[in-house]
């Protein structure tokens, strides 16, 4: 990402909100007197103005690849922004108080990317241990979560919750035909109740008798072929004519 003064400018006076703001006194860089300065933390950028109602700051601290540590100084309450580098410039600050001093050396070295990928490491790790510890419940199952499947309902979850349902025997002109039900080649049980057989399978209860009298449709059958017999001999009867 390419930054201007315009950027920085406009990103340290925006209405976004600062992880910290106050007044610091700042050691010169040739001079080592103090100069009282507005300080504005927004992320890893520090900016620093004249003036607290000043538009525009006069610099600008990049705090990535630095250390924050307390320092000797004649001014009390003093810390230092430290870079790796022999060439790399020390930026020593002051607060007002001890409080704001511990504040400021807190909210500064929280500041970094490089903070962030230790806090987010160390989330990750707790994260494990959670998943391998028995709380965790992640050491139990063997095999990875797979996709989430809906509960069925309307007339699937009906099929999966009714048992099955007994096999309806074969019927014939309206009744059961008792000989093709299954076991029905067994001897019947005299003894009155159902059993076990060899199989230790609960037995069916003895079958009744087929019926023997004839079905509704046979006495049907019976009756009105009898008058179509009887019509059909009158019918004949009036073709051939008057006897002599």
């Amino acid at each position: 990402m390419k930054l201007n003064e315009r950027s920085l400018a406009f990103y340290a006076t925006c209405d976004s909100p600062a992880d910290n703001a106050g007044f610091l006194y700042k050691r010169g860089e040739r001079h080592t007197a103090y100069h009282r300065r507005w300080f504005v933390l927004k992320g890893n950028m520090l900016f620093y103005f004249e003036e607290r109602d000043s538009r525009e700051p006069v610099g600008v601290i990049v705090l990535e690849g630095c250390n924050v540590e307390l320092c000797d100084s004649a001014e009390g309450f003093a810390f230092a922004i430290r870079f790796g580098g022999t060439k790399s410039r020390t930026y020593v600050l002051a607060a007002e108080s001890q409080a704001a001093m511990e504040s400021w050396v807190k909210s500064l070295s929280r500041a970094s990317f490089d903070y962030m990928r230790l806090v987010v490491r160390e989330l990750e790790k707790q994260l494990q241990e959670m998943c391998r510890g028995p709380a965790g419940g992640c050491e139990g199952s063997r095999e990875p979560p797979g996709p989430w499947k809906p509960k069925p309902s309307g007339p699937e979850q009906s099929r999966e919750r009714l048992p099955a349902l007994p096999a309806i025997p074969p019927k014939e002109n309206g009744c059961a035909v008792w000989n093709n039900v299954l076991g029905a080649d067994r001897p019947p049980d005299t003894s009155g109740c159902g059993g076990h057989d060899e199989e230790e399978n609960p037995r069916p209860p003895p079958l009744p008798p087929r019926r023997r009298t004839p079905s509704t449709f046979c006495r049907l059958h019976e009756r009105y072929s009898r008058e179509v017999a009887r019509l059909r001999q009158d019918w004949q009867q009036k073709q051939r004519g008057p006897r002599p």
